[in-house]
């Protein structure tokens, strides 16, 4: 493997190599409202829920696009925006 691409890919500005980091307000919202919802699996507290934790994890996708600390999170944020659009494109396609 290039050291450069390493470098590039997994390296914030200050050189720390950064895969994970400690989980900030969209994903702990879109992991309490996910959760909640295996308690209130039916209604329109459950449909609550899954619009608040869509619009969370959406939040977040886009923020690591944009304003990921090196390219993988930015990666990742791509990857989980396409996967979420594409999630919520196929629930409407079976029910529509």
């Amino acid at each position: 493997m290039n050291n450069a691409f390493f470098d590039n890919f997994f390296r914030d500005k200050n050189g720390e190599i950064v895969i994970g980091q400690p989980p900030n307000v969209p994903i702990l919202i879109w992991l309490a409202a996910s959760l909640s919802q295996l308690v209130f699996k039916t209604g329109q507290i459950n449909f609550g829920l899954d619009l608040l934790a869509t619009g969370a994890l959406f939040t977040w996708a886009i923020l690591e696009l944009f304003q990921g600390v090196n390219y993988f999170r930015r990666t990742l944020g791509a990857i989980v925006l396409i996967s979420l659009i594409a999630s919520k494109i196929q629930l409407l396609t079976v029910n529509g």
